[in-house]
């Protein structure tokens, strides 16, 4: 298979570069092997750039507060606090309808993006407050349409492009780049870090279906411990002292002057 793709790319009809592994030993690597068995860890193959592993980008506090102050309408503070406080997916909160709000149990249905299934998903009291007053707005829809409606032109379900319309106006006013999965992203840090919390429980929310995935919203970031920083700076210097009955000489010669 080497050859073959060599003789190609030499005569100018196939790829630059040989897609099949020089090295034997990656070869043997990238054989069939049974899943219970350890994967290999190889270097990067040839023309292979390395891949930054970036963490999970969520909006901190001030800056969320901007944002949500730059939503014109009930119906887009609503979502934002769904977002915030479920983790849900955009897609998947936005086919939400009037049957799939659980007002007593604080929780909304969700069709889970992975294993289509109906699944529930708690959310912040707060959340239920805007969603009430938006209804308040729209009055009565259907149990089997989204309640997301679009608020110009005819009367239809709220899309996944029509909401991120209204994240890039607040992000063009704002001078900021947040995205509808920064939402979700910034869900789950705010449950991962606030130990209120473990992570089993987060990965629950999230609906996860490994809890490395979750673990890697277990991260500290520098503009949301400025406070700490200040207080540890501003901590006044250790005093030595010693039990008293001790002679000053003895400690001295013990401990150093």
């Amino acid at each position: 298979m080497s050859g073959f793709y060599e003789f190609h790319a030499h005569q100018g009809n196939g790829p630059v570069a040989n897609p099949v592994p020089v090295s034997p030993q990656r070869r043997r690597a990238l054989a069939h092997r049974s899943p219970l068995e350890p994967k290999p860890m190889l270097g990067r193959a040839r023309l292979r750039q390395k891949v930054a592993d970036r963490p999970p980008r969520s909006i901190p506090d001030h800056l969320w507060d901007e944002l949500f102050e730059r939503m014109g309408c009930e119906r887009d503070r609503a979502l934002l606090e769904f977002y915030v406080s479920s983790g849900a997916r955009a897609e998947e909160l936005l086919g939400v309808g009037i049957g799939d709000v659980d007002w007593a149990g604080q929780k909304v249905y969700v069709i889970s993006k992975g294993t289509r299934q109906r699944e529930a998903v708690p959310a912040s009291p707060q959340a239920f407050v805007r969603l009430a007053r938006y209804l308040d707005e729209i009055g009565t829809l259907p149990a089997d349409e989204p309640m997301w409606r679009t608020r110009h032109g005819a009367d239809r379900p709220m899309s996944y492009w029509a909401m991120r319309r209204v994240i890039q106006r607040a992000n063009g006013a704002l001078g900021t780049n947040w995205t509808l999965h920064d939402l979700r992203h910034t869900a789950a840090s705010r449950m991962a870090n606030g130990g209120k919390l473990t992570l089993p429980e987060v990965q629950a929310v999230l609906r996860h279906a490994n809890i490395q995935t979750t673990n890697r919203y277990l991260t500290a970031r520098i503009e949301e411990i400025f406070d700490k920083l200040t207080e540890h700076y501003n901590a006044p210097r250790v005093e030595r002292s010693y039990p008293t009955g001790y002679s000053a000489d003895d400690v001295a010669a013990v401990f150093g002057a």
